[in-house]
């Protein structure tokens, strides 16, 4: 899930008036923030800005109906996400645009302060975008960095401010394709499982391979698998036998809805994080599951289950010529629950439709999944089931929420 937007595309002058809305409404400072209780840290990255900007907003409403203000807010350079251990009281930001990364912590006002940085350039990197799960803490001094441009892990210390190390990632490289890892990551068994996709360098498709890393923590071995019947399969979930389930995610499903069929079809695989391998055996296209039409995405829902993407044309028809980026971050996806041991999807319909490429973040009480408004103009988040409810919403794009304390 999880997506390099590429929303420069769509009419400036809708996003800019849906994004100008917002300016000066709903509640910003958060005064009251210095007393006990829950603090976030939501990262936003205004696109339709030039230069592109972010801001990161220290709230107590996540799990509330809100809009925030970014008054106040941290601005940083470039697309930033902000990364860290869930309720440490500290929150580390980046951007595309360096190899920093910048430490921020509560003070006793529940506002954040810089508190050191770190460089990966002496690594290579050059930037530090991408999605929130590239970022794997592992504890207070352990945190990984997997980044497709340099194909490596990068090991770093959290705590010390440094790098510690690297992991290549060499073998996974394919010429004149971009490799991207996932924003959906399944730890099991000691052991992060990195789902990564590829796609060209040039022109509008995906590449037919499927793969995943898998890092054992406590010794930093890596482990690869591909497979070479599935493309983009982004998404993972994990299944009550034990097996992780690996799917392409929207963008993927997308592709093949504007390309046709020389896009490789949106398909669902099924991984073991004990032999390191995909099964031989399974394979099951995600258009058959749903009854057809465009489907893409393994959301993870409750225990044995995952939700999976299905557009509704007939409320976001695709045009000639639209652009799959537009078509998987646009409104019109439906909700389907798929068992994963019995492989039966069901419509639910009690979920509003919304856009295709979804992250989840978790508060204190909620499981939350983001929708992205038209134009990049804002981001609205959702509770993973109560119908969908929605709580929270701030303008520009979300792809980076921590929980503070």
């Amino acid at each position: 899930m999880k997506h390099s937007f590429a929303l420069r595309s769509l009419p400036l002058s809708t996003a800019a008036l849906a994004l100008s809305l917002f300016v000066g409404c709903g509640d910003s400072g958060e005064e009251g923030t210095e007393n006990e209780g829950p603090l976030y840290a939501i990262t936003t990255q205004l696109l339709v800005a030039d230069p592109v900007e972010s801001y990161v907003v220290v709230t107590a409403k996540a799990e509330q109906a809100a809009s925030l203000s970014l008054d106040g807010a941290i601005k940083v350079s470039g697309r930033a996400l902000g990364v860290g251990i869930p309720k440490s009281g500290s929150v580390y930001v980046v951007s595309d645009e360096s190899a920093t990364v910048t430490r921020y912590t509560l003070n006793s006002r529940g506002a954040l302060e810089a508190a050191g940085t770190v460089s990966f350039s002496s690594q290579g990197v050059t930037s530090l975008g991408e999605y929130q799960a590239n970022f794997q803490f592992v504890s207070e001094t352990k945190a990984y960095f997997f980044d497709g441009a340099t194909a490596q892990v990068v090991i770093w210390n959290p705590s010390a401010m440094t790098v510690t190390g690297s992991i290549p990632l060499d073998s996974l490289v394919i010429p004149n394709t971009i490799m991207a890892f996932s924003g959906a990551v399944v730890r099991t068994g000691g052991q992060i499982l990195m789902p990564v996709g590829w796609r060209p360098v040039t022109g509008v498709n995906v590449t037919k391979r499927a793969g995943v890393v898998a890092i054992n923590t406590a010794t930093d071995a890596a482990t690869f698998a591909t497979d070479d019947r599935c493309g983009y399969t982004h998404d993972a979930a994990l299944g009550l036998d034990g097996k992780v389930y690996v799917a392409t995610e929207a963008y993927g499903a997308a592709v093949r809805r504007v390309v046709g069929q020389d896009a490789p079809e949106p398909c669902l695989l099924r991984y073991d994080p004990q032999t390191h391998t995909f099964d031989p055996s399974f394979y099951q296209s995600l258009d058959a599951l749903v009854g057809g039409g465009t489907a893409g995405a393994l959301i993870p829902g409750a225990q044995g289950t995952a939700y999976v993407r299905v557009l509704d044309e007939s409320l976001a028809p695709v045009a000639e010529g639209t652009h799959p980026r537009t078509v998987a971050s646009g409104t019109g996806w439906q909700w389907w629950e798929l068992k994963l041991d019995t492989l039966k999807a069901t419509r639910r319909s009690d979920f509003p439709s919304t856009s295709g490429s979804v992250f989840l973040f978790e508060s204190q009480n909620q499981t939350l999944y983001t929708e992205f408004g038209a134009g990049a103009a804002s981001t609205t988040l959702h509770v993973l089931g109560d119908s969908g409810k929605p709580t929270v919403t701030t303008q520009g794009l979300s792809f980076s929420f921590l929980q503070l304390r």
